[in-house]
């Protein structure tokens, strides 16, 4: 039998730690505002990161579906547009599917998987080396939402920020554009971003995908609570909650809430917050956008938009944009 030549991805630490007082402060900070909120981020852990899996294969959840068919119709075309040999970042990586399906058409010199679920990612990258032993990959359990800050040992040439599955509109459209500045000012002058952004759409489409008919859309959202409790140390009973979510067409966003089933009360180390019968904590928005919408956005951060593919029914969008020069 010939010796195992396979290269063991590198994998950074985590960035969010039980009981890390940033991390606490900024949840009991987002639980006693007057409009209580927690930040998406938190939805995944290793249980949730697996929850929005399944997600992905629900009938309701059309972004997974419609953005593969774009990257199976348009593949050589982005492979054409983009180049090979490129630093391939994946932001949110999650499982890394998505990123390996494009890996024999890129042929990336490097692959960096970010996630904020360390240990997900970890299992996921573990079995991709396997498969791909030609590509150097390293996996960051990172926090990108509010600082991208990559370590030296990531490729400075042709990078490549890989930002699917139209997360993008977790952000507010301000908030959009500074993280994409943030990749850019990453990005050197031979980079750019791939990114897949969900497009404005019938109001009843979007509401079925993000409260599907069998609950997994609510798992995922209730599963946060329990995520809270281990990170905060908060008494959540997932129980006493309900999920909601629903398309808010006057800002064009759903938006996921969690809802108290009666009055309530729930307590931290060092404080408690009320609730009343339906009071809510905001747990997500995801915008949707008009197509020169999103190129704006990307205008805004510094890329310039180069190709765009979309299906045919117009529900998506997959972009390419490159670095413009500082």
């Amino acid at each position: 039998m010939p010796p195992d030549t396979t290269t063991a991805p590198q994998l950074a630490p985590h960035s969010l730690v039980h009981g890390s007082a940033a991390v606490v402060a900024e949840i009991v900070a987002g639980l006693a505002a007057a409009q209580a909120q927690v930040s998406p981020k938190f939805l995944y852990d290793a249980l949730g990161s697996r929850l929005f899996e399944a997600i992905c294969e629900l009938p309701e959840y059309y972004p997974t579906r419609t953005e593969a068919a774009i990257f199976a119709a348009h593949g050589e075309a982005m492979a054409r547009a983009i180049g090979v040999g490129s630093t391939l970042i994946d932001l949110g990586a999650g499982n890394c599917a998505k990123a390996a399906a494009l890996f024999p058409l890129l042929q990336p010199a490097q692959y960096v998987a970010i996630d904020i679920s360390a240990d997900f990612l970890h299992e996921a990258l573990a079995g991709l080396q396997q498969r791909f032993a030609a590509i150097d990959m390293l996996g960051l359990g990172l926090d990108f939402s509010s600082q991208l800050a990559l370590p030296a040992s990531v490729r400075a040439e042709q990078r490549l920020f890989f930002y699917p599955g139209s997360s993008i509109g977790n952000f507010t459209p301000d908030e959009a554009v500074a993280f994409l500045r943030r990749a850019r000012a990453q990005c050197g002058n031979d980079g750019g971003v791939l990114i897949g952004v969900d497009l404005v759409k019938d109001s009843a489409v979007l509401d079925a995908a993000y409260d599907d008919a069998i609950g997994v859309t609510a798992a995922f959202n209730l599963n946060l609570l329990r995520h809270l409790n281990h990170l905060a140390g908060t008494d959540f009973d997932v129980r006493q909650w309900r999920h909601r979510g629903r398309f808010n067409g006057a800002e064009a966003r759903i938006e996921m809430h969690l809802e108290a089933r009666h009055a309530l009360t729930v307590r931290w180390p060092g404080g408690a917050r009320s609730f009343d019968a339906g009071e809510r904590i905001h747990t997500e928005n995801s915008y949707k956008y008009r197509q020169s919408a999103a190129v704006g956005l990307l205008e805004q951060a510094g890329f310039q938009a180069n190709c765009v593919w979309t299906d045919a029914q117009g529900w998506f969008a997959v972009i390419h944009a490159r670095a413009i020069g500082q």
